[in-house]
């Protein structure tokens, strides 16, 4: 009984308040939006290969640098002064090689802001353009959380978010999108496990599934952080 009441008039925070307090967990120093941060990811796919990957982020000198290493190595450089794609260290490919790995400014920038963007949470949903919708209590794989609803400017996004946090700490806990909420298409991102760089808590593993079939579709390993001093 004391129990249900509790729940039923449970305080859900305002949506600044709720971001705020998951900045707090998450970044509690600010690191990621003003120190150069280096990260080592590994991508499984569903039939079990891995992608390495080593990405360095600077948010505030606006550069980004990655490599991925799958059959061939990758690399991904956007900064105010550059924008483009190496194929195994080199710019110097064919057009048939572009062609294949897509390899052009286009595909730089949009690596640049998938990349920024996932790591970054919740810390990105600061960025402007981002509209944040009055939380509420939700379920998410099994636990009681503070869901948020996140849709962005026409001018950042189309997509439409909603953000789970844990009610104790406001942990991120989970993610969902949808192209188009009306048809359930998109995905679900469960996060689990932590892993600490100088500051800087992030989540462990990524694992993504379909909304329709509940499908896996690959899980994101999270192995180390690294936060500049300067």
């Amino acid at each position: 009984m004391w129990l249900c009441l509790f729940v039923l008039c449970q305080e859900v925070p305002s949506a600044e308040t709720l971001l705020q307090r998951s900045i707090e967990y998450h970044d509690p120093r600010g690191l990621f939006t003003t120190r150069p941060v280096e990260l080592t990811f590994h991508d499984e796919m569903t039939d079990g290969s891995q992608r390495r990957a080593h990405a360095n982020i600077d948010v505030k000198a606006q550069s980004f640098r990655m490599t991925r290493q799958t059959d061939v190595e990758i690399g991904v450089v956007v900064n105010p002064d550059a924008c483009y794609m190496t194929l195994n260290g080199t710019q110097q490919v064919t057009q048939e090689m572009r062609d294949r790995y897509r390899l052009s400014c286009e595909r730089a920038m949009m690596v640049r802001n998938y990349i920024t963007y996932l790591w970054g949470l919740p810390m990105k949903l600061r960025d402007p353009g981002t509209i944040l919708e009055a939380p509420f209590l939700d379920d998410f794989e099994g636990q009681q959380v503070y869901a948020m609803r996140v849709t962005y400017a026409p001018d950042v996004g189309g997509d439409i978010w909603y953000f789970y946090f844990r009610t104790s700490n406001c942990a991120l806990v989970g993610y969902r999108f949808y192209h188009d909420e009306t048809k359930g298409d998109g995905e679900v991102i469960v996060l689990s496990g932590e892993v600490l760089g100088d500051g800087l808590r992030l989540p462990a593993e990524r694992a993504w599934y379909t909304h329709q079939g509940n499908e896996w579709l690959g899980t994101d390993r999270l192995k180390s952080i690294k936060v500049s001093s300067h």
